[in-house]
């Protein structure tokens, strides 16, 4: 146990060094970016100046990155170990229980094995109202904590977002008003690729609202879309929260920032995997359209507005779904 603690803390100094590397040296190709959360708030005002900077180059060059010194490495190890409970302590029969009743669901679970998914699934609206199931005991108080802490972060990084594009810190808070926030967290188990019948655990996708978090178990699976058109394999550091810009900052910011596609591969999958991706959205009432700042004679309006339950609703799915509805938001080109 001593040995595996003592590589986690190694990989976080490896990562903190990469993150203050970064912040002088940009030339990192698709190398995706690591940020320092507690340097985004340092009190040395160069410091902060140069992780911002570097902040801002990350949501316009890749629209992810991974974080570090956000949420307690105990706390995400504990939400871990409460998900993988939740897998592991309960039948198929007791977690059919959160099937699909009805639209208002406000948890659902899924399973699925075919070609084009391999995953079985627990979806739980997590904001403003926490749900999760109540067995076993070890999941909702673990998880619970993680999002607490993690709501937390989601407010730190708006801040830090909306300084990046040249607003007051408070900008994107109150444009997606994230105080009444609709977020929506899903608990995933992968099955080893000697298992699945395919190689696609999730076919590749964008999604909806300010931004995804990730945290994993096991490293691999997940690969995004750089925007320069290169598949990018994710390698999640248990200490490290992946963070991905959602469809919706891309919408508020005419496509300054972009949401990236992403998807799951099991190819490479020698044992199970777990995961758990939280949609950190506006609230549902919230109107989402190009704002003024982003838009001149150079930038139109590149997509159309609506509100984010209406989005969430526009192909037939469900708010819990947290369907992405990003290329029907799309104008078209005038020429």
């Amino acid at each position: 146990m001593a040995h595996s603690v003592g590589m986690l803390g190694q990989e976080c100094f490896d990562l903190k060094n990469k993150a203050i590397a970064h912040l002088h040296d940009y030339s990192f190709l698709d190398e995706i970016p690591t940020i320092d959360y507690s340097l985004l708030f340092s009190k040395d005002h160069n410091e902060r100046a140069k992780s911002l900077e570097h902040l801002g180059k990350a949501c316009q060059d890749f629209g992810c990155f991974y974080l570090i010194n956000g949420v307690e490495e105990r706390v995400v190890e504990g939400a871990l170990k409460g998900i993988s409970d939740f897998f592991e302590l309960t039948n198929q029969e007791e977690r059919s229980e959160y099937l699909k009743k009805n639209s208002m669901d406000r948890i659902r679970w899924y399973l699925r094995s075919d070609a084009g998914e391999n995953r079985e699934n627990l979806k739980i609206v997590t904001h403003p109202e926490y749900h999760c199931p109540s067995k076993p005991d070890s999941c909702k108080d673990a998880i619970g904590e993680y999002l607490k802490g993690m709501h937390e972060v989601e407010l730190g990084l708006a801040k830090a977002i909306s300084t990046t594009l040249g607003y007051e810190e408070t900008y994107i808070e109150k444009e997606f008003k994230l105080e009444a926030g609709f977020d929506v967290a899903t608990l995933n188990l992968y099955p080893p690729s000697l298992q699945s019948k395919g190689s696609t655990g999730l076919a590749e996708h964008t999604d909806p609202g300010f931004f995804v978090s990730i945290i994993q178990d096991v490293k691999g699976g997940l690969q995004v879309l750089s925007h320069k058109g290169n598949w990018i394999t994710v390698n999640i550091p248990r200490n490290t929260i992946f963070i991905g810009i959602g469809d919706h900052l891309e919408i508020l910011t005419n496509g300054k920032y972009k949401s990236h596609i992403h998807q799951v591969i099991l190819d490479n999958n020698e044992v199970k995997r777990i995961s758990m991706a939280t949609l950190h959205g506006p609230s549902l009432d919230t109107f989402v359209a190009p704002a003024p700042g982003f838009i001149n004679d150079s930038h139109p309006p590149t997509y159309g507005g609506m509100t984010y339950k209406e989005s969430l609703e526009l192909n037939g799915f469900d708010e819990i779904d947290v369907q992405s509805s990003l290329i029907q938001l799309q104008m078209p080109l005038s020429f």
